[in-house]
This record gives C-alpha cells, sequence and structure tokens, in this order.
C-alpha cells in the first residue's frame, strides 16, 4: 500500500490565473492549481508502480517524467488543490493496480453439442444442393 501523506510530500504546486467562474475577480487572482509528481524521482512508488505510471499516462506525462494536473473549477485556491490532490491520489491508485491474469477456460459440452449440429446441419444443406448425376 502506498503511503499518501508521504507521496503528498513530493508534489509541488502552482498556483495560476484562470478562466471561468469568477467574473471581474478571475483576473486579478491565481485560483487554478498545477500539480507537479515527478514519478522517477519519487521515493515512494517503487520501479514497478512507477512502469505502470508512465505506462497507464502517458499522455499526462512530460518527456521529463513528470506528471502534470490541472484544476480551476472553483473560485477557491484551497478548493482548487484539495480537489487536484483527491484527482491525484485516485489516479495513483488506479494506476499502480496491476493487472488481472486472464484465466484459460475451455468451451462446455453443450457449446461443443451446438458447434457440431450447426456444422452438420451446414453440410446437409451444401449435399443436398449438388448435382446428383456426377
Amino acid at each position: 500500500m502506498i503511503n499518501q501523506e508521504e507521496l503528498i510530500k513530493e508534489l509541488d504546486f502552482r498556483a495560476v490565473k484562470s478562466s471561468g467562474p469568477g467574473g471581474q475577480h478571475v483576473n486579478k487572482t491565481a485560483s487554478k492549481v498545477e500539480l507537479y509528481f515527478n514519478i522517477a524521482s519519487s521515493s515512494v512508488l517503487t520501479e514497478i508502480q512507477k512502469e505502470r505510471l508512465q505506462n497507464t499516462f502517458s499522455t499526462r506525462i512530460t518527456k521529463d517524467n513528470i506528471l502534470i494536473l490541472q484544476n480551476g473549477n472553483s473560485r477557491s485556491q484551497h478548493k482548487n488543490k484539495s480537489a487536484v490532490i483527491n484527482q491525484f491520489l485516485e489516479m495513483i491508485k488506479t494506476g499502480t493496480k496491476a493487472p488481472k491474469v486472464r484465466k484459460k477456460t475451455k468451451p462446455g459440452k453443450m457449446a461443443k453439442l451446438k458447434r457440431l449440429r450447426a456444422k452438420k446441419i451446414q453440410a446437409e444443406k451444401k449435399q443436398s444442393r449438388k448435382n446428383p448425376l456426377k
């Protein structure tokens, strides 16, 4: 299990001016929050978890292995920061999960019988279409 508090300590935040709700207020304040997480230098994640994150979120990761998330939904910088942290933790949770191993299954008896019956019917159809003189 990943220690969330240690993970949050490794995050960098930047507040920037945002579009969206706020009217004239939006032009004066930096309420949008950007979260930066360097995957390669993380001491909390294992190498396997880092690889899984890079594969899962390859479109959100820069060439420098930095995951960038943004949130500017609210007028409040604090709300945006907590929202982007929650989004990040949820992404980490889903991105580091091991994929389920597929269990190979064999077709059942009835499925085999049904297939053979269908083949037999098809063969009889073809046989009945043949020219009897040949």
